[in-house]
């Protein structure tokens, strides 16, 4: 594993979209499950046990919000990926709840961007690396890092945590000893 001289964590993002998606996702394979069980009653233990699972993790979740503390739907989208691959024709479902559940931890992963001398790293998904040839100038200041890449595109976001002005300073100055001249 690599170590980084300077790693900058972002302040956190809203992931309501992403919860409300992974919501509207499981809402739709509660209604499915439900509708099969009523269709097929010799086929329901299956869909029954997988929709009550599903709840289970969704109230746990409403829970979790209530407690200020960020909920996960990981869990609830696998088991319906699980319901969605014994309902006939649902693999294909299946597999977009798999990826779904998958790629939620990543889409909610707190972003950071760390330096080191060879290279820029900024942790998101997808994770992005730049040399730092690519730059004309990077700045922490007042609680923003701005980062200048020289084919015009522009970061400036704010940082999760107070920073020193001496850390700032340092940070500046290691910076600049790295960028091209």
């Amino acid at each position: 594993m690599k170590t980084y001289d300077y790693i900058i964590v972002f302040k956190k993002k809203n992931n309501g979209k992403i919860d409300g998606i992974s919501q509207l996702m499981l809402l739709i394979s509660l209604i499915a499950f439900i509708r099969f069980s009523v269709m097929y009653p010799a086929y329901m233990l299956i869909p029954m046990i997988i929709s009550l699972l599903i709840l289970g993790w969704w109230i746990f979740c409403y829970t979790q919000l209530r407690r200020n503390v960020r909920p996960s739907y990981r869990l609830a989208l696998l088991l319906a990926a699980v319901g969605w691959y014994f309902q006939p024709d649902g693999i294909w479902i299946s597999l977009v709840y798999l990826i779904a559940s998958v790629l939620e931890k990543q889409a909610k992963f707190q972003e950071e961007i760390a330096f080191d001398a060879e290279e820029i790293v900024i942790n998101s998904f997808p994770k992005k690396k730049y040399g730092w040839e690519e730059l004309n100038n990077v700045i922490l200041k007042d609680g923003m890092l701005t980062v200048d890449f020289k084919n015009n595109k522009l970061i400036q976001k704010e940082v999760d945590s107070e920073v020193s002005p001496q850390v700032e300073t340092a940070f500046n100055n290691f910076v600049k000893s790295h960028l091209p001249q």
